[in-house]
């Protein structure tokens, strides 16, 4: 199943700091995949907010964007003792697949030219796209794609479409997917997921709605899509 939502409970980058208590109030929302950064939270309420969403069916993410070897290491390893079942975003060093490649948990690393904060994709299309075949035979288990902060902006959708045609992995479109335009032209390129996260808390979605609103927006919008 492809063009799977996965909220992330984060803002510009940064897990909000009454992340467990939204997730309480919204756990109920039939969207099974959630997620947050390893900034924001403390480790205790990190991993009690990691049990809360498996102790209801949640399928967890942590996304981690950090660019240092010793970050991204350590990021992992706080990944792998929350219990999240996938880790998203870092630089792909080989000393993060050798960590977690018998733990059972996914890896969806960045590629491309990654840099800057909030992140920011650089190289040529052709060029992010060799960099995550590497990657693919290097073992990962799916890609982390940050084309909404590509910065070659009138490129933005060939990025997409050759990325899914061309990188037999899944997809995760990562960052800024903030207007229903972009809700249309994502759930078209058949990604297998995408994270929305900031654009809820601003209520892009359902002008005056609360933040649940803006989830039960998207989710509908997502099954009338897929009809």
């Amino acid at each position: 199943m492809n063009n799977n939502l996965i909220i992330m409970l984060t803002y510009n980058d940064v897990t909000v700091s009454d992340a467990i208590d939204v997730f309480e109030t919204s756990k109920n929302i039939p969207v099974k995949f959630w997620g947050f950064k390893d900034i924001g939270l403390n480790k205790p309420h990190m991993k009690q907010l990691v049990q809360k969403m498996r102790a209801v069916g949640k399928t967890t993410f942590l996304e981690v964007v950090h660019y240092e070897e010793s970050e991204c290491i350590e990021a992992t390893k706080l990944a792998l003792e929350c219990g999240f079942d996938y880790l998203t975003g870092t630089i792909c060093f080989d000393s993060i697949i050798d960590i977690v490649k018998n733990e059972n948990i996914k890896y969806f690393p960045f590629f491309g030219k990654i840099y800057d904060h909030p992140v920011t994709l650089g190289g040529t299309v052709d060029e992010i796209i060799e960099h995550g075949k590497k990657l693919k035979d290097k073992g990962v288990d799916g890609l982390d794609l940050v084309a909404y902060r590509y910065e070659c902006s009138e490129k933005i959708q060939e990025l997409i479409d050759r990325c899914v045609k061309e990188i037999d992995l899944p997809l995760i479109l990562a960052g800024s997917i903030n207007d229903w335009e972009r809700i249309k032209l994502t759930t078209k390129a058949n990604l297998w997921a995408f994270t929305i996260g900031s654009a809820f808390f601003d209520k892009k979605f359902v002008k005056g709605g609360l933040f649940n609103d803006q989830i039960v927006a998207v989710s509908d919008k997502l099954k009338r899509l897929g009809q």
